[in-house]
């Protein structure tokens, strides 16, 4: 087993597009981390130099103690999982999960018995000797993932390997992923786009943005505490309520001003407030949907209307519109008004999270 470090690491193609810039991660040996952001972001591009399937333009590279900068891809000790499942369709299941032993020599007796605990692990024993053509996406996915389960790497790599199946699917797979990695003790890195999947997976995310990183850390740091708008915005479902506001202080006691409504500010922000901002200021103001309150009519509250119900079975999306645009808040169906209405919205200071409407940096 072995951890991965990536130290200052660049990739420029040669039409002069930097995918990746300046990516230091330390990854701890038998982590699970996850590469997450959209499309374009430099993720898949990392991942792919960490297996040598992609030069590495400056940096360094290394797994374990050993620098692979300039190491051969079969030479790194890595498996590899692809969004394309890369299967032999001339060859049965058992043929394809042993292939990689094949090609390393192994003794016969060590490739079954590597192969058959593998199937055992991944519950495909039963369809070893069928081949590719005859097995559903879900069992495919499983195969490719025996595949480089029985090469005992010291690192795991996984690229989008879910994205070609069905939500339903997905979900059981996601499981099934959680599982493996007890069963399997070694080190995980895997890219997705999906920010579900990356708080579901991962011991720590990365979530990255134009081959930059924008925050690494625990999903539920990440969550509750995003560096910038882009990761408030990026992560969570629905994303986080980004509206401009207005900070103000008074005797103080700090505040933010949407749509006239001043809202207050808990004494944590105001301390960090004091070492950050210059009020009166613009600010973005960020709250999550479900901590958005729906309160009783006479409250003292935000006014809004509610515009759109997003239905999802045991709860709704409420669209809000109020003077400065819109928000979102997610309550139990059984107390969604109906369209139209008129709400009462409560803001609770300690749910509020404020970031710099130009950098998008936050600010406490």
């Amino acid at each position: 087993m072995a951890g991965v470090t990536l130290r200052n690491v660049k990739k420029v193609y040669e039409n002069g597009v930097e995918a990746v810039q300046d990516f230091s991660l330390e990854i701890a040996d038998k982590e699970f981390v996850v590469l997450v952001g959209p499309s374009g972001c430099g993720k898949s591009t990392t991942l792919r130099m960490i297996a040598g399937l992609e030069s590495i333009t400056a940096g360094e590279l290394y797994i374990g103690d050993r620098l692979v900068n300039a190491v051969p891809p079969k030479d790194r000790d890595i498996s590899m999982v692809f969004q394309n499942y890369a299967l032999f369709p001339h060859l049965t299941v058992y043929e394809n999960m042993a292939f990689p032993l094949k090609m390393r020599h192994f003794p016969k007796r060590v490739i079954d018995e590597k192969v058959t605990e593998a199937a055992a692990m991944l519950d495909i024993s039963e369809l070893l000797k069928r081949k590719p053509k005859a097995l559903s996406g879900g069992q495919r996915q499983r195969v490719a993932i025996g595949r480089a389960i029985v090469r005992d790497p010291s690192v795991f790599l996984m690229d989008e390997p879910l994205s070609n199946l069905d939500a339903k699917l997905r979900n059981q797979m996601r499981m099934e992923l959680v599982a493996l990695r007890e069963r399997v003790q070694t080190t995980f890195v895997y890219v997705t786009h999906d920010q579900i999947e990356a708080m579901t997976l991962g011991d720590r995310i990365v979530v990255m943005r134009d081959g930059v990183i924008q925050q690494v850390g625990s999903p539920d740091d990440v969550y509750a505490h995003p560096a910038n708008a882009f990761v408030a915005g990026f992560i969570g479902t629905p994303q986080m309520n980004l509206l401009p506001a207005e900070l103000r202080c008074t005797g103080g006691i700090y505040s933010v001003s949407l749509s006239g409504v001043s809202l207050p500010l808990g004494a944590e922000a105001g301390r960090a407030l004091a070492e950050r901002a210059a009020p009166p200021q613009p600010v973005t103001l960020g709250i999550r949907p479900e901590s958005v309150e729906l309160l009783s009519a006479g409250a003292r509250g935000l006014p809004a209307a509610l515009s759109f119900a997003e239905r999802l079975g045991g709860s709704v999306n409420l669209h809000a519109a109020f003077g400065a645009g819109e928000l979102v808040l997610s309550v139990p169906a059984e107390r969604a008004p109906r369209a139209g209405s008129a709400l009462t919205l409560g803001l609770p200071p300690e749910a509020i999270r404020l970031f710099d409407p130009q950098s998008g940096a936050s600010l406490f």
